[in-house]
């Protein structure tokens, strides 16, 4: 699974471009699906129905990541750029980044000896920051991209501390992951489903035009599991009062965020089944953010949703953060669940 998991994070797959993300994936899993009804329907979402006896229950995760959109070509041959998905300018000055075409760049503001005394004190508008990618002219530039290109964070994968890894792209690419492992489970006898299972591997979540509300209005789910990356802000300099949760204690069980009320009996029927098992979790502590949860919950029949997370540093950047303990333990609860279904 960590190999799996570092594979699909350095895909490039912004939102609307998750064309090489889908086709990883079903490359990962084309041998555990023979005889399975597998569609990737209008919006390019990829949804597997692997069958089983019981409720419809939908598992979801988001093939898109964020990134960045080319707005315009100056005449030095400097890009100018809006972002895809929620990205604070924070995190950008001096951040590598890359093209679908493989155009590599690297976001640049005005340097700190030209800035005025108030300008130090602040962080760098959007509107000053431009992707440089080594063109001395508009004519240079446009040979290698064009206005309505794509560019994500060109980044590393790395593993450091005790179970620590950091890339970008792990919102959500860790979702993709866990499910991919969860259909070789079944083809290998590994988990008998009692639900009628499917998998649906969505798009374009990170601008809100969710590719997964089309995902639940197909398959129309009594129950859903999103599994999702959560920034957690359990950093320096934030009360304790403010932090979601702790990276490395666990899945995070959700009961509530900015854009769903999770169904507290199926909540409270995962949290109990994970402590059974003696897996790690835990329940956020900060009502925050919202995910695909808000869209499936919608489909024409409505459906009992619920969200597993694993805790996020630094979201939204070029080196996300998270913990192989929470990763774990998100795929042993999800793995248990599928296997009761709450009559035994």
């Amino acid at each position: 699974m960590k190999q799996l998991l570092k594979k699909l994070s350095l895909e490039f797959g912004p939102s609307g471009c998750e064309d090489r993300v889908r086709e990883a994936i079903k490359e990962e899993i084309k041998d555990y699906i023979v005889g399975k009804e597998a569609i990737e329907d209008g919006l390019g979402s990829y949804i597997v129905h692997m069958g089983g006896n019981g409720p419809r229950l939908m598992i979801s995760a988001h093939m898109d990541e964020v990134g960045f959109m080319v707005t315009g070509i100056l005449d030095n041959g400097l890009l100018k750029f809006g972002t895809v998905g929620g990205i604070d300018p924070v995190c950008l000055s001096s951040k590598r980044v890359i093209s679908e075409s493989g155009v590599k760049g690297n976001i640049i503001s005005k340097p700190i000896h030209l800035l005025s005394a108030s300008e130090r004190g602040q962080a760098p508008k959007m509107k000053n920051l431009s992707i440089d990618i080594g063109a001395n002219s508009k004519d240079e530039a446009q040979k290698l991209t064009f206005v309505g290109d794509y560019f994500t964070f060109d980044s590393d994968y790395c593993e450091y501390g005790e179970g620590f890894v950091k890339c970008k792209a792990l919102d959500d690419r860790l979702g993709c992951a866990i499910m991919c492992q969860l259909i070789k489970d079944i083809y290998n006898g590994e988990i008998e489903p009692k639900y009628d299972l499917y998998f649906a591997f969505t798009t374009r979540e990170e601008i809100g035009y969710s590719g997964a509300y089309g995902a639940s209005m197909r398959v129309r789910p009594e129950y859903a599991i999103i599994l999702e990356s959560k920034a957690v802000a359990d950093i320096a300099g934030v009360g304790e009062e403010s932090q979601v949760a702790t990276l490395g204690d666990g899945v995070i069980i959700s009961f509530a965020d900015r854009g769903t009320i999770y169904d507290h009996t199926f909540v409270k029927h995962i949290k109990a089944i994970a402590d059974k098992n003696g897996i790690k979790n835990q329940t956020n502590r900060y009502i925050s953010g919202g995910n695909d949860s808000m869209h499936i919950q919608k489909n024409a029949e409505g459906a009992r949703v619920s969200t597993l997370s694993c805790a996020s540093r630094y979201i939204h950047s070029q080196s996300d953060v998270i913990h192989m303990d929470d990763f774990e333990s998100a795929y042993k609860t999800v793995k248990e669940v599928i296997k009761n279904d709450g009559s035994n």
